[in-house]
């Protein structure tokens, strides 16, 4: 049973907009899975076997409790019932608390088919008299993440305070070398900047955004302080 499943379109989506967020989470004992809806191929540089070592490499670095890459199609991603039905079985066999998904703005299709994906798949799980894996399961909530193309000022509900976790969140960037190679130190550059504009405005060193419709309690004050 996991604490956290992240939902990514592609294996490296997960790492860059939430990587630091993921060590985060793994130092506080919680137990955290990623689900790639696709292989991430083709692209220049990458290959399937390629993308598949890459993601089990972040997913040791991460030291996550379960990655799965689907067999969807990259670039061609669409939100549908087969899909559905299949992510929707994996929130009721892992179990979630909560699922973290792609914000839905985007430039590129599959990171917004995967938003909604990600979504319908929350209701999905919770079915009664159908034929899948598992019992009903309903995430308490979901959390947007941004890993995007589109440049545009987020929506921000809260940030996570990643400052002790910068530098390795940095090293990521270098696993997906077939994705990053002929640019890592501007991917690098932009994920510091990032990091370091949204800890700013939380008043903190380095942060990562998030988005949430639905509200958020806090159980103790003392986190503000």
């Amino acid at each position: 049973m996991l604490d956290i499943l992240i939902i990514s379109p592609h294996p490296d989506d997960a790492e860059m907009g939430m990587g630091g967020s993921i060590l985060v989470f793994k130092d506080k004992g919680l137990k955290v899975g990623v689900l790639n809806l696709t292989n991430g191929e083709p692209t220049p540089f990458g290959s399937v076997e390629k993308r598949i070592k890459e993601a089990e490499n972040s997913s040791k670095f991460l030291n996550l409790d379960y990655m799965e890459i689907l067999d969807f199609p990259n670039r061609y991603l669409m939100d549908s019932i087969e899909i559905r039905i299949e992510v929707a079985k994996r929130i009721r066999i892992l179990k979630p608390k909560i699922l973290f998904i792609p914000y839905f703005i985007d430039a590129h299709p599959d990171h917004i088919s995967a938003s909604y994906i990600g979504n319908a798949s929350r209701f999905y799980a919770k079915l009664t008299k159908v034929d899948w894996e598992g019992e009903p399961h309903y995430p308490k909530r979901i959390i947007y993440y941004f890993s995007n193309h589109l440049k545009f000022q987020y929506p921000i509900s809260f940030t996570i305070d990643i400052t002790n976790y910068i530098e390795k969140k940095l090293k990521l960037p270098e696993i997906y070398e077939s994705q990053f190679s002929h640019r890592i130190e501007e991917v690098k550059e932009f994920l510091k900047l990032r990091a370091r504009y949204f800890g700013n405005l939380s008043g903190v060193e380095y942060a990562e955004p998030f988005f949430s419709y639905e509200i958020i309690s806090l159980k103790e004050f003392n986190s503000l302080l």
